[in-house]
């Protein structure tokens, strides 16, 4: 099943009710794009206004007004959205500037062949890690996540490693959005969050071992570029069955570690 957003997920960083200079329509107008997956070949007003948490007519208005501007196609047979023109060439853009995906590739593409496991570069879009670049051995029998493809932010290692390596007053802050979403579950969300800060600090990796999904093992790591110095984390991982929790402590941690020390800045 794909992970679809929870509209706390599609919130802004921003509180707008004190920022007088934030343009609410314009939020909820990127808010409607930010719902299309990497599985969404199309979307209804219905599911979009779902996914936002916004009222179905002012969903209405917002994907009139996107398809008008190129950013959204309309279906006229079936009455649903796809992403338009206009947001690949954003998306291309943003991609061809980060310089680190070229960097990294090829130390990730070896590790993927070797180990036969799947290594992603990633950042954070509000409660989420974006994949922005993907190399995965030939061989290798992986998971069906690719460039563009979101996981959550306070489960997996890719995300757990970002929250371990950012500020305290960020962590605090995602934090509290990542209880308001989930409260009953926030307790366990925590512990493995606050066993990731630990295991950065001892094995210099964070771990995420079945807990995103029971059968998926990963581990990550994540730094600030020294460029732009963003904050992006690097993983590995792979089905539990094929990648064992040996395999990735002992052989792939080591690796990981030293590509960030090439690219990063401690």
């Amino acid at each position: 099943m794909p992970n679809l957003p929870h509209p706390g997920d599609l919130a802004p960083d921003a509180d707008p009710a004190e920022d007088r200079h934030f343009v609410t329509a314009l939020a909820r107008g990127l808010q409607v794009l930010s719902c299309f997956r990497a599985s969404d070949k199309m979307l209804g007003n219905q599911e979009l206004a779902r996914r936002c948490g916004l009222p179905k007519s002012t969903i209405s208005r917002l994907t009139y007004t996107l398809t008008k501007l190129g950013y959204l196609e309309h279906d006229a047979e079936v009455g649903r959205y796809r992403l338009g023109s206009a947001t690949l060439s954003l998306g291309s853009t943003m991609l061809a500037r980060m310089d680190i995906r070229q960097m990294a590739r090829p130390m990730m593409q070896k590790i993927a062949d070797e180990t036969q496991t799947m290594v992603s570069l990633g950042t954070r879009d509000r409660l989420s890690m974006i994949y922005v670049e993907n190399c995965r051995s030939d061989s290798a029998l992986t998971l069906s996540l690719d460039v563009g493809s979101r996981i959550p932010l306070a489960t997996t290692a890719m995300g757990r490693a970002y929250l371990a390596r950012c500020d305290e007053r960020t962590r605090a802050e995602l934090l509290e959005r990542v209880k308001e979403l989930d409260e009953y579950a926030w307790p366990s969300v925590r512990r493995g969050i606050d066993r990731a800060v630990e295991e950065l600090n001892t094995i210099g990796v964070c771990c995420s071992f079945g807990d995103w999904q029971p059968d998926v093992n990963a581990i990550a790591i994540a730094f600030y570029t020294r460029d732009t110095r963003t904050l992006m984390s690097l993983n590995c991982g792979g089905p539990a069955i094929h990648v064992s929790k040996e395999l990735l402590l002992n052989v792939v941690r080591p690796r990981l570690i030293q590509i960030v020390q090439s690219l990063g800045v401690n």
